[in-house]
């Protein structure tokens, strides 16, 4: 073997697809996180027309991913929009209810990932009552048509 020549060690030679391999989906200022915060990735899945979560809110800030379907999604002060396979979406968590995140289809199920920052010693996720839904109906948005 020549001295220009590379030993062979019996590795496999690197890749460079890691160059190329990462995409950012989405990028969000979340607001500040306490110490003693935990992380939680959860996997949600509804089927065909299930209307999801009932209204809510999370302890923290949570980050999604569509895997599968679409899921009609709505915020406290933003209209309801739909997201599809592909595509993410975030929310402050906090003091902002959560109104809806069920499938969007009666064809097919839904399916989606959401990494969440809980709050420490709060629930990842808190049902949000008739009476606090009454008394905040003015920061919803206005509904369709």
């Amino acid at each position: 073997m020549s001295s220009n020549e590379p030993a062979n060690t019996g590795r496999k030679p690197r890749s460079e697809a890691w160059k190329t391999a990462l995409t950012v989906l989405q990028t969000a200022e979340p607001p500040y996180i306490p110490e003693g915060a935990e992380a939680m990735t959860v996997l949600v899945e509804f089927p065909p027309g299930d209307p999801g979560t009932p209204p809510h809110r999370h302890s923290g800030p949570a980050f999604g991913y569509m895997l599968e379907g679409e899921m009609l999604f709505e915020l406290e002060g933003e209209p309801e929009r739909v997201i599809k396979a592909g595509e993410t979406f975030w929310e402050p968590g906090g003091d902002v209810i959560h109104y809806q995140d069920g499938n969007n289809r009666t064809d097919s199920p839904s399916r989606f990932l959401v990494t969440m920052m809980c709050a420490p010693g709060q629930p990842m996720l808190t049902l949000v009552d008739d009476e606090e839904l009454a008394q905040r109906k003015d920061r919803r948005a206005p509904r369709p048509a």
